[in-house]
């Protein structure tokens, strides 16, 4: 009989969580599981080792593309009062020629005519319309797509154009083909485990949201879960139509002075900045960038509440370099479980107050800090799960604010009512919480 493969949620009671103890589970003997590790950030092997020899490096600036922007752009800032709110309006009129050196060499003129006014420009704060992309710090979701309530395997409570919406201006998540399938799906680990669907359809909800907010910036970052040839997954990100958006830089590996302004790309229209973590090929595709060659990441999957400001990924990356890179600050505690003899790592859900508190011990706000001090520069990415929880709803966005070192403007969050979570609010602060759990994938031979 054929092995039939399927998810299914293992049932667990008496799960004690506590920043102290960590995390056990008691369960009934059961056969024929396979027990998948970790709530990977990134396309890590299952053993959580940091891959080694699949990172990029250049000895010299490669040229993608020339590309004529404005230097000046005629931003008219204001001060905000929330009722009635001032009006921003940024005016400008660019013509740009972009020379490819894809398979060859192609020349285009294109001319983007004035923005009409809008409220709120640049990713709700006016005062970052002059800053480079490079110099601002915004929330992240960490495996967006995996929204599921009561899924041990979800890492986020609202959908991505809630995500959007609610502030959400960095969007990050695993791709994969499933196992005899035709396209690329956002998978958790594995399709088994946690399929979210074709990548269509997220990145469609996302070209649609960025079609209707004409002054945000927005970037996504792919996991390649199966370290696949882009080519692969390329045909379905264009059928996706957000390429009409998308940002092309001009020289690879960027460095901090190398990206445009906000402003810059808001009135060329390129407002979605898109990477690849592995198997980037930027003569190939110049706009699926490489991630590490861009920016690098502290540790990922962090058990450690200190969150020490280490560079993890790209391994062995020399200082120097570091400094002039982007990069991207992983806040999303795990804890370590035990389930039948073996250990995987699961949302440390107990501690998510305290985790995406504005300040405290163990807080996104005192990781962020920590970070802005080592490196002298604040983290561009601060990669959350579950971003609306914290000291009070969306707090993850008072830290980016502070970071950002503009005045916080609080806005109402977060996404629709659910009571997907409901359960744990008002937990973490070191508190047990005893909740039902499921994980696992269930093998069945028919």
């Amino acid at each position: 009989m054929p092995l039939k493969r399927f998810t299914r949620l293992l049932w667990a009671t008496s799960l004690g969580i506590s920043l102290v103890t960590g995390q056990s589970i008691e369960q009934e003997t059961e056969e024929a599981i396979t027990y998948l590790t970790g709530t990977k950030s990134g396309t890590l092997p299952l053993n959580g080792a940091t891959p080694t020899g699949t990172y990029q490096t250049f000895s010299s600036k490669i040229t993608l593309a020339t590309t004529s922007l404005p230097t000046s752009l005629g931003v008219l800032t204001a001060n905000y009062t929330e009722s009635p709110e001032t009006v921003t309006t940024l005016t400008g009129s660019v013509t740009s020629s972009v020379t490819t050196t894809t398979n060859g060499t192609a020349s285009s003129t294109v001319s983007t005519p004035p923005r009409p006014t809008n409220t709120r420009p640049c990713n709700n704060y006016p005062e970052l319309c002059e800053r480079k992309y490079s110099n601002i710090t915004e929330v992240g979701c960490h495996n967006s797509p995996f929204v599921r309530d009561g899924s041990a395997a979800a890492n986020q409570q609202y959908n991505v154009t809630d995500q959007l919406n609610d502030g959400i201006r960095f969007l990050q998540g695993q791709i994969q083909f499933p196992v005899n399938g035709t396209q690329p799906h956002f998978c958790h680990t594995s399709c088994d485990l946690f399929d979210a669907g074709p990548i269509t359809d997220w990145l469609g909800k996302v070209r649609e949201w960025v079609s209707a907010h004409p002054y945000d910036v927005v970037t996504i970052l792919l996991g390649n879960g199966n370290y696949s040839n882009p080519d692969l997954y390329v045909p379905w990100i264009e059928r996706s139509g957000i390429l009409q958006y998308i940002y092309t830089p001009p020289v690879i590996p960027m460095a901090l002075d190398d990206w445009p302004t906000l402003a810059q790309m808001i009135l060329t229209g390129q407002r979605v900045v898109m990477f690849l973590d592995y198997n980037a090929n930027a003569t190939a595709y110049p706009w699926l960038q490489d991630e590490f060659s861009a920016m690098w990441e502290t540790p990922f999957d962090p058990l450690d509440d200190t969150f020490p400001c280490t560079v993890q990924r790209p391994p062995d990356l020399p200082e120097d370099q570091a400094k002039n890179r982007l990069y991207l600050m992983n806040h999303n505690l795990n804890a370590e479980v035990s389930l039948l003899g073996q250990s995987i790592l699961v949302p440390a859900v107990s501690a998510l107050n305290t985790t995406n508190a504005a300040s405290g011990k163990g807080s996104l706000g005192m990781a962020a800090a920590n970070c802005r001090d080592q490196w002298t520069r604040p983290p561009n990415v601060l990669n959350v799960d579950y971003y609306n929880y914290g000291d009070y709803p969306g707090s993850v966005f008072e830290v980016a604010a502070r970071m950002n070192n503009v005045t916080f403007v609080k806005r109402p969050c977060c996404g629709s009512t659910s009571a997907g979570f409901r359960s744990i609010q008002g937990a973490g602060r070191g508190l047990g919480l005893g909740v039902v759990l499921g994980w696992g994938v269930w093998m069945l031979v028919g």
